[in-house]
């Protein structure tokens, strides 16, 4: 597929403050002419298939009680639509197993224009796309904070000074666009940075 032929991206998600933020987000991705449609009802998202045949499907798990892709795609016979996990909230990672792709409330324009040009096996334009990436060192501290430790025990932890562990965190903050336990929570787990059973309640 071309960067400038149209891609048709259904969004199923129940909170529509969502959804209409996600479709904001997707009109704004560079080099990739998007075509969205939002769906509210299990029902209109099997009407929207068999009309408007997206090619990718943004949605919640938890929608309409639980959303299993593999027996959506069963049902309809769309074997080869692309669905992307929409995270609101902390999810089981195995329920995450049968999805191509995962989004969260804090994926930036660089980051979900990647993921969707992945999916669709578009090559970037050069340069079009340069979002950063933590370093290692980033890396241990977002899994130390998502653990619970302080900054002074990440210091600790770390053998670092506590004013590297800030400056650390500001950067990582400013990178990601995340400026929250709970969003960094979210990060870590959808990258595999850390496992459920490692987070304190």
């Amino acid at each position: 597929m071309k960067n400038n032929e149209q891609i048709r991206i259904a969004i199923a998600e129940s909170s529509t403050i969502i959804r209409c933020g996600i479709v904001a987000l997707l009109k704004r991705l560079p080099d990739l002419t998007i075509v969205p449609v939002e769906i509210g009802s299990m029902d209109a998202l099997t009407s929207c298939f068999r009309a408007y045949a997206p090619e990718i499907l943004i949605v919640n798990p938890t929608f309409e009680g639980g959303f299993n892709p593999t027996e959506f795609r069963s049902r309809l016979s769309t074997p080869k639509i692309k669905c992307i996990a929409m995270l609101s909230q902390l999810t089981d990672t195995t329920q995450l197993k049968q999805y191509d792709e995962s989004i969260t409330l804090y994926e930036t324009v660089e980051s979900l224009s990647q993921k969707i040009l992945h999916l669709q096996h578009i090559a970037p334009q050069e340069d079009a796309i340069n979002a950063e990436t933590l370093s290692p060192r980033e890396r241990e501290i977002v899994v130390c904070v998502v653990k619970g430790l302080s900054n002074k025990e990440i210091a600790e932890e770390l053998n670092l000074s506590i004013y590297t562990v800030i400056t650390h965190r500001k950067n990582i903050a400013r990178k990601l666009h995340i400026h929250s336990t709970a969003g960094l929570t979210i990060y870590a787990i959808v990258n595999k940075l850390v496992d459920l059973s490692e987070i304190k309640d």
